[in-house]
């Protein structure tokens, strides 16, 4: 039986001990924080493996087939150089590193080591994604207005802006995801401005990171986008996080992970004269009685993409895999591209 460790053993670690448990043909075998406590927990819970506080230990003892690297976004480079030199194929939590250089030579060494490696990008995995993709293949998309906002996760680590990456590269690098692979096109240029102060020290001692950012981006085929992300939110009344996809005649609302809905490909959607516009200005708005064809989420996306990760190392088939490491990256060049034009003020080219 195949051997799986597990390298951090906080929030999402545990959210994938989750689904570990419901896997009967793989051993738990270690389980590593710089905690002991902390993995000793993870231990208990699996029933098996041994906790460890230093992950070459780990290694040399229990010898895993494959290993779930869970740590902070600056902790990434020793760990994966040392996976890769022992050839051990490795699922690593995104972002996969806040220095582009690093990221860049981990993927080169993962491809060249010929190395079956995925990142965490489970909405990849939903089931809304494929009407959601058959939409965007069959109406032409001109614009994307995207969001995200919500509160601050209970991490230290991610009040500070040099040790998270930002909102933006750690949260919302899901939606930045999403939007690479729904439109399948690659970003071309963003220009991202920044916005700090409605969060204070008071409120939340510590804290030194953008409360909200906007981006502008341009695609390779043409596409733009907005993009809006804030942690400012007290309550969900805050905001109605989604993108919208919208094309001449039809718009998709996507909700993250949750749902999509699509407007205007039903007969009763459509209408000659829009009410509520002033004849001859050319204004359009949502019709008052459109009725929207919703997909909505039914199915563990972060299972299926933890389980796809395996069956991938099990067979040593990697085909199956929606988010792989050298893929993954662009993603997270994509994020930290903008974080450089929130640096410079600068419109930036995504290069990869």
């Amino acid at each position: 039986m195949k051997k799986l460790a597990l390298i951090g053993c906080g929030g999402i670690g545990a959210y994938h001990l989750e689904h570990f448990l419901q896997f009967h043909d793989i051993e738990l075998a270690g389980f590593c924080d710089l905690i002991l406590e902390r993995a000793e927990n993870f231990v208990k819970q699996a029933g098996s493996g041994k906790a460890y506080t230093d992950f070459m230990t780990m290694y040399d003892e229990i010898a895993p087939d494959m290993v779930f690297i869970c740590i902070p976004p600056t902790c990434h480079g020793r760990i994966e150089f040392e996976t890769i030199r022992r050839g051990i194929p490795f699922f690593v939590e995104k972002p996969l590193a806040l220095d582009m250089d690093l990221a860049k030579e981990l993927v080169r060494q993962v491809e060249e080591k010929g190395l079956i490696a995925a990142s965490g990008f489970q909405c990849r995995y939903d089931n809304i994604n494929d009407a959601a993709a058959e939409f965007v293949e069959k109406n032409r998309i001109l614009h994307v207005a995207a969001s995200r906002v919500g509160g601050i996760p209970d991490a230290p680590w991610w009040n500070v802006k040099s040790t998270s990456g930002g909102q933006l590269v750690e949260q919302t690098i899901h939606q930045m995801d999403m939007l690479r692979y729904l439109l399948k096109t690659e970003p071309d240029t963003v220009y991202s401005v920044a916005s700090r102060g409605y969060i204070t020290q008071e409120e939340n001692p510590g804290y030194f990171t953008d409360d909200l950012s906007t981006t502008l981006i341009t695609f390779k085929n043409g596409i733009t986008c907005t993009m809006m992300t804030g942690c400012y939110s007290l309550d969900g009344a805050s905001w109605d996080s989604k993108m919208t996809f919208g094309s001449r005649s039809a718009r998709m609302d996507y909700y993250l992970c949750t749902k999509t809905t699509m407007y205007g490909i039903d007969e009763q959607d459509k209408a000659a004269q829009v009410a509520g516009t002033i004849a001859g200005d050319g204004t359009q708005r949502k019709n008052d009685n459109e009725v929207g064809i919703t997909v909505e989420s039914q199915v563990d996306f972060g299972l299926v993409c933890d389980r796809t990760f395996v069956d991938a190392v099990l067979t040593g088939d990697p085909s199956k895999i929606r988010s792989p490491y050298a893929d993954a990256y662009k993603s997270v060049a994509f994020t930290m591209a903008c974080n450089e034009s929130m640096k410079t003020g600068l419109p930036v080219k995504v290069v990869y």
